[in-house]
């Protein structure tokens, strides 16, 4: 993937997303999107209410049947008060999804800048957000009261000129370093010129070498809102046949 716009990712995201809706057998009458991008998610999902993804989520509660979080639970100081928040805006049985960044997410750029800073100054700063690990971001779903809880993610590699288009790109999409312990003073040009060395010899672009690969891992969270018509799982002790008598079946026949 060459990174021509830099909503491309954004693009990926809500194409993700429409295949994953398309597959379930259920039409959405009262979608909610929450994001800090409402320009793009609107033109989306034109039928959807577009909130910010403030501390305060603007929803009124049991109120939708569709709550999609587009793109900003990584930035979120309390990713389980938004899951909260937004499952609550939920009727019973909807559905909510979310899509961010987690977790490889630029290990590339992490490691780059990591020893590019250590080497000139002796020491390192907040530079790139941590990322959720898939496991620990589906965990958020039960922990939030939602049902059928399923994390997964999707892959991608970009293409880039050099290191200091990658950053151009990434404030342009809203992804630059915010994080309250970010070094307060700008960073010697040393640290970029090495940083970019770094990049470019441990992580080329396998189909041109003249540019660098830069991953994204978009993470998807999907949960129901509980109902009573919902599958349930078997209460523990309740299966009639053990493991491995079900397991020596399977061997026998085949």
């Amino acid at each position: 993937m060459t990174q021509g716009h830099v909503d491309v990712l954004h693009r990926i995201a809500a194409a993700e997303l429409k295949d994953r809706l398309s597959e379930i057998n259920r039409d959405f009458h009262a979608p909610a999107v929450v994001t800090g991008f409402p320009g793009f998610w609107s033109t989306e999902f034109p039928q959807a209410c577009v909130v910010p993804d403030d501390p305060v989520l603007d929803l009124t509660p049991a109120s939708h049947d569709l709550v999609i979080h587009a793109m900003a639970l990584h930035w979120a100081d309390d990713p389980v008060g938004q899951i909260v928040q937004s499952a609550r805006a939920l009727h019973e049985d909807g559905l909510f999804i979310a899509v961010c960044f987690g977790g490889q997410t630029l290990h590339e750029a992490r490691a780059a800048m990591a020893q590019a800073e250590a080497e000139v100054t002796g020491g390192l700063s907040p530079r790139i957000l941590p990322m959720g690990e898939i496991r620990d971001m589906g965990a958020l779903l039960a922990r939030a009261g939602l049902a059928l809880p399923v994390a997964d993610l999707v892959s991608q590699c970009a293409s880039y000129r050099d290191l200091p288009h990658l950053a151009h790109d990434l404030r342009a999409m809203g992804e630059g370093n915010a994080m309250a312990t970010r070094l307060r003073q700008p960073t010697r040009r040393e640290i970029f010129a090495r940083a970019g060395a770094i990049y470019a010899q441990a992580h080329p672009d396998r189909d041109d070498p003249s540019r660098i690969q830069a991953s994204f891992d978009l993470v998807f969270l999907t949960g129901w809102a509980p109902s009573e018509t919902q599958q349930k799982p078997l209460r523990p002790g309740s299966a009639r046949k053990s493991l491995a008598d079900a397991l020596n079946e399977i061997r026998n026949k085949s």
